[in-house]
């Protein structure tokens, strides 16, 4: 049997019993709202992929010791604007100390709340404010579609809008809803940027699994996505599953559970996309696709390496098909091929085009690869010839006001 999915509108609360809030703390900002709550109506299911950097945020060190030791909380505090990185003790007392009182303030352990921080990096987090954003979200918390879309506002940094999407999926003659919001626009080249996303599910599912499911599924996901090379402390993508849809346990690898990975890459894909393509300064949402790859190692090496590489994002916002610097993104990216073989197409709305073949540039008209990589999402595939496999990495093109907007970022 086909499980049928489809997207709805909503993000962190679309599914049954998560509530969200928001608030202006005044952390950093002193114009926007600037923290969000996430809570459950009852005790969730944990899973978690955090950043590969060595030099870890206090918040991700607080919410590896739930995800990996307790595997069960209830509620997330979020802040933007401090990134609560490079922090030492006084980092992760604040971490505790917000957990304290959102457990005071919602009667559960503190050791079953999350926390998690964007923003400038080596700054302390007043800890009074963000105890006081925690007591003025507490009582405003809302299972409503708008509360989750104001969630999703206020963990914005330097992002130009919010993402969210959520879906629903048949689970065993039950509908179940996976929704989640995500922020990030800069410091994006995820190894689990400053990258927070956050997925919610009134889904039926063992821990094992969850984990399991979610950590497949980055790979092919926020892994996957580059803006600038730059992986950051702070990474994190929690998956929180409640059960209150009630459908049949998910405790075994059936097709419920596939059905389940395929709604949550769904969740996840978007996410991962709306954050590439509103990368700080950028835009152009920038696809690349290697095909005819064989082994699905070698197609992620080469499409990260190209979506990575700074000339090949400059190109795109010069809307110059020089596919001179994909081929070169390509060589150094540690995969073997035979660059002879390679044949190389654009295409976005405005059509398609090849400009190489067999390792060869082709006599091309300029005019029309122009007009076809002017369009807000463009695509690159390249085709190796080699066997079956493919992948596809995210990013966006390179533009003056990058380095405009990091020059003064704490300003």
């Amino acid at each position: 049997m086909v499980s049928k999915m489809k997207q709805i509108k909503g993000g962190v609360t679309a599914a049954k019993g998560f509530l969200a809030a928001d608030t202006a703390a005044g952390i950093k900002y002193k114009d926007r709202k600037d923290m969000a709550m996430i809570y459950s109506e009852v005790p969730f299911y944990t899973a978690g992929t955090f950043t590969s950097n060595i030099v870890k945020a206090a918040p991700v060190k607080w919410d590896q010791k739930i995800v990996y030791d307790e595997k069960m909380a209830q509620a997330v505090v979020i802040n933007a604007g401090i990134a609560n990185a490079c922090t030492g003790e006084e980092g992760m007392r604040c971490c505790e100390l917000t957990a304290e009182k959102a457990g005071e303030l919602l009667s559960i352990p503190k050791e079953h709340v999350l926390v998690a921080s964007t923003g400038v990096i080596g700054m302390q987090i007043p800890t009074d404010r963000i105890c006081a954003g925690v007591e003025a979200m507490a009582p405003t918390l809302s299972g409503e579609i708008e509360s989750g879309h104001a969630a999703a506002c206020a963990i914005m940094t330097t992002d130009t809008h919010e993402k969210e999407v959520a879906v629903e999926v048949e689970l065993g003659g039950t509908t179940v809803t996976i929704g989640g919001m995500s922020k990030g626009s800069g410091m994006i080249h995820p190894d689990m940027c400053t990258m927070l996303s956050f997925v919610t599910t009134d889904a039926a599912i063992s821990q094992e699994l969850l984990q399991e499911a979610l950590g497949a599924d980055v790979e092919d996901t926020y892994n996957m996505i580059s803006v600038d090379g730059d992986t950051s402390t702070n990474d994190t993508c929690l998956l929180l599953a409640n059960g209150m849809a009630h459908n049949p346990m998910i405790a075994e690898k059936n097709e419920d559970y596939e059905a389940f990975c395929k709604a949550l890459h769904f969740v996840n894909e978007t996410l991962a996309k709306q954050m590439a393509g509103d990368g700080e300064g950028a835009t152009a949402l920038f696809e690349v696709k290697i095909v005819g790859a064989e082994s699905k190692e070698q197609a992620k090496l080469l499409s990260r390496s190209v979506v990575s590489s700074s000339l090949v994002k400059a190109m795109i916002y010069g809307h110059d098909a020089n596919c001179g610097r994909i081929l070169c993104a390509m060589g150094y990216s540690g995969a073997q091929f035979d660059p002879e073989q390679v044949d190389l197409f654009f295409e976005s709305e405005a059509g398609k085009i090849q400009v190489f073949c067999d390792g060869v540039a082709l006599d091309y008209s300029e005019e029309e690869a122009a007009k076809i990589l002017s369009e807000p999402a463009v695509t690159a595939i390249a085709d190796l010839k080699m066997g079956q496999e493919s992948a596809t990495a995210w990013g966006c093109d390179l533009t003056y006001d990058y380095v405009k907007i990091n020059a003064d970022y704490r300003s």
